[in-house]
């Protein structure tokens, strides 16, 4: 069993972006693509849930399964996870997040969980998205939004990351407004020369990739660096 963890330096970043875009090149290169989102908030009240982010995620699989499988926890505020789990008197069992996970991963050549929020994001009380990444022993892929502010965002995330112990497997610099500055110019060769970790790729503003993300990850993104997770049988994944 194998996967990928995709988080981010902040909400808003574009994680389900980059996690669509990887599902559908995945899909490519001949793998059967399972996905979770284990938390999504902002869904809308319990009697008419609408997880948007699942939901895009199952589409750029071709997952058949339920959406309620897929993301298992639909919050209605637009809020962390614990809060908006305590407004609904819900609590999260973050084990069973894994035993899902354990269970999607069983039937499918790698496995996509996207986060919500960035990567210390509370879950349950202290358990954070962290956390999770780490029991479920997956890699991370950190989505960075190019902007003033990334360097620091990144450099904590990948900190925080290093201090579990937790696998990255690099992070991708996403450019997410049409009006560069010099933060977003500058960024990538910051970043480069301020961490180890690999730079996955560089994804320019596209408006056009909304809909399908699949061709822009495809050029984007270093497939040599990403192969080594992915299945030993998948060799055309390249």
């Amino acid at each position: 069993m194998t996967g990928l963890f995709i988080t981010g330096t902040d909400t808003g970043v574009g994680k389900t972006f980059v996690a669509r875009g990887l599902a559908g090149a995945l899909r490519q290169r001949g793998a059967h693509v399972g996905v979770m989102k284990p938390v999504e908030t902002g869904c809308g009240p319990s009697n008419q849930r609408s997880p948007s982010d699942a939901a895009a995620l199952a589409t750029a699989a071709g997952s058949s399964l339920d959406l309620a499988y897929i993301c298992p926890y639909q919050l209605e505020a637009p809020l962390a996870p614990d809060v908006a789990a305590r407004l609904e008197n819900i609590r999260v069992d973050p084990q069973s997040i894994v035993a899902r996970y354990h269970e999607i991963a069983s039937s499918h050549d790698i496995t996509l969980v996207e986060g919500a929020g960035g990567l210390l994001v509370p879950i349950v009380a202290r358990y954070t998205m962290a956390d999770l990444a780490d029991d479920l022993g997956i890699p991370l892929v950190v989505v960075v939004d190019s902007k003033l502010g990334a360097i620091n965002h990144t450099l904590l995330t990948l900190e925080a990351a290093a201090s579990r112990e937790i696998e990255v497997c690099g992070y991708v610099i996403n450019h997410t407004s049409d009006k560069p500055d010099m933060a977003s110019e500058t960024n990538a060769a910051l970043l480069g020369r301020s961490t180890d970790i690999a730079c996955l790729g560089r994804i320019e503003w596209n408006p056009a990739a909304v809909n399908d993300p699949t061709a822009v990850i495809s050029t984007a993104l270093d497939w040599t660096r990403l192969q080594g997770n992915f299945p030993p049988q998948s060799a055309s994944m390249k």
